[in-house]
């Protein structure tokens, strides 16, 4: 890789990783204390633990029907992580992917004066405007994932980095095929109308173009198990010979795998995304095609609670000299590998 190249990269790197700093501090509510109490510039503010039970806070909870494991994931972490403190009494709405049910729900925390919201909107410019009434009201609204099309209708944002994602998946393929400038890269994409399916593959085909390579062969299927293994069947039959393969989505990669194995082809290795737990065990094994998953954290409404929590309470994050949380946290999304995956595999999510 050319120099030139690599030092936009690296800078987008440090500055992610400056944000996921913040994110760890999130997920564990952290309860530093400073040794220059009182001391000024909010040291005030932080000198006491995050973790110790405050006043309790009522937050509502709403988000799509978790008929993906991913979105499952998403919605038990978010109660894991309310359970974990006696001063949350979370309320938690019913999944649904209809936008006008989830409107009346979080009309329905409106009316009844919840401290905060934690909101991951099905559609998230559709939610807009009744986050901002639930703003106006004086109940702060934390954003989870699919961003509002207004900043006024959340008071922060817990978002995945889907950008970072593909760079994520292209750098790892650079790193195993980088000294093969004709190596075939194959692409198997989400729903190619959402915004964060082309963030991933934008991220990824720059990524591999820092080392010489592209993407040869690309489909897109639907986040589901039938679409992955029906796009999977499809790419294999127009691509003959295959060196690496990344799959957008390790819930639709359960379909992947299944065509790679009826195909019987085992000739490249495959990247996942998302970060099942499913996929990590194949990992593990050895034997699989999948050698490697990028996460796509399932713990964002998790952080969110621990953000509405903090917020409700009048406190920021106590490793933080500011105030006051973050508007926006992205989270990271790192690669995850057999030499690694034990690290990761105990908060996956069940595909």
């Amino acid at each position: 890789m050319s120099a030139t190249r690599q030092r936009p990269f690296r800078r987008l790197m440090s500055t992610t990783a400056a944000l996921v700093g913040a994110g760890v501090l999130v997920t564990g509510c952290t309860g530093n204390t400073p040794e220059n109490e009182g001391s000024g510039n909010g040291a005030a503010n932080v000198a006491s633990s995050n973790d110790e039970t405050g006043e309790t806070v009522r937050i509502g909870f709403s988000a799509p029907a978790a008929d993906h494991g991913w979105m499952a994931g998403i919605s038990n972490a978010a109660q894991a992580e309310a359970e974990a403190h006696e001063d949350v009494d979370l309320i938690v709405a019913e999944g649904t992917n209809d936008v006008s049910t989830q409107i009346a729900q979080v009309e329905t925390f409106i009316n009844e004066g919840v401290d905060a919201i934690v909101l991951l909107p099905f559609d998230g410019a559709a939610l807009t405007p009744v986050a901002m009434k639930a703003m106006e009201a004086g109940i702060p609204v934390v954003n989870v994932d699919r961003e509002f099309s207004s900043p006024f209708a959340a008071r922060a944002t817990i978002l995945g980095d889907n950008y970072g994602m593909g760079v994520s998946a292209g750098t790892y393929i650079c790193s195993r095929l980088g000294d093969q400038p004709d190596a075939v890269v194959a692409e198997i994409a989400g729903i190619d109308s959402l915004p964060l399916t082309q963030d991933r593959s934008r991220g990824f085909a720059d990524a591999l173009a820092d080392c010489g390579l592209d993407v040869d062969n690309r489909v897109a299927a639907e986040f589901t198990v039938e679409s992955g293994e029906e796009a999977a069947a499809n790419l294999l039959q127009a691509a003959p010979e295959i060196d690496a393969l990344w799959n957008h989505d390790d819930d639709q990669g359960v379909g992947v795998l299944a065509a790679i194995s009826n195909a019987g082809r085992d000739e490249f290795f495959m990247v996942g995304g998302a970060g099942s737990a499913n996929a990590m065990r194949e990992i593990q094994s050895g034997d699989s095609v999948l050698e490697a998953t990028v996460i796509y954290p399932s713990t964002q409404a998790a952080d969110g609670i621990a953000l509405a929590r903090l917020i409700a309470q009048g406190k920021s994050m106590s490793d933080l000299v500011s105030q006051e949380v973050p508007r926006e946290i992205v989270l990271n999304a790192p690669v995850v590998t057999a030499e690694n995956v034990d690290q990761y595999i105990d908060s996956a999510f069940e595909s």
